[in-house]
C-alpha cells in the first residue's frame, strides 16, 4: 500500500511540475523559512534549559551554601552543552541556507 501511495505521489509531482526556476525559488523560500523556524525553536529550547539550570543551581546553593562552588562548576558545564546544541542548530541552518543539497 505504501508503495502505491509513493508511486502516485511521484506521478503527481511529474504531472504538476512547474518550471525549474519557479521550483528553485520556492525551495529557497522554504529553506529560509525552515532555517528561521528551526533556529528560533532551538534558541527557545536552549533559553528554557538555561533558565532551568540556573534556577536549580540557585536553589541548590540556597539549600547548601557549602556546595556552591561545585554546583557552579556543574552549571557552567551544563550551560556549555546546552549552548552547543543551539550552535549545532545554527550550523544546520547555515547548511540549509548556503549549501542546500536540494538545489
Amino acid at each position: 500500500m505504501k508503495k502505491i501511495v509513493l508511486l502516485m505521489l511521484a506521478i503527481a509531482g511529474v504531472a504538476f511540475a512547474a518550471e525549474e526556476t519557479v521550483v528553485n525559488e520556492t525551495l529557497k523560500a522554504y529553506s529560509v523559512l525552515a532555517a528561521g523556524v528551526g533556529l528560533g525553536l532551538a534558541a527557545l529550547g536552549g533559553a528554557i534549559g538555561m533558565g532551568n539550570t540556573a534556577a536549580a543551581t540557585i536553589a541548590g546553593t540556597a539549600r547548601n551554601p557549602g556546595l556552591g562552588a561545585k554546583l557552579m562548576t556543574t552549571m557552567f558545564i551544563a550551560l556549555a552543552m546546552i549552548e552547543a546544541q543551539v550552535i549545532y542548530a545554527l550550523v544546520i541552518a547555515m547548511i540549509v541556507l548556503y549549501g542546500n543539497p536540494f538545489l
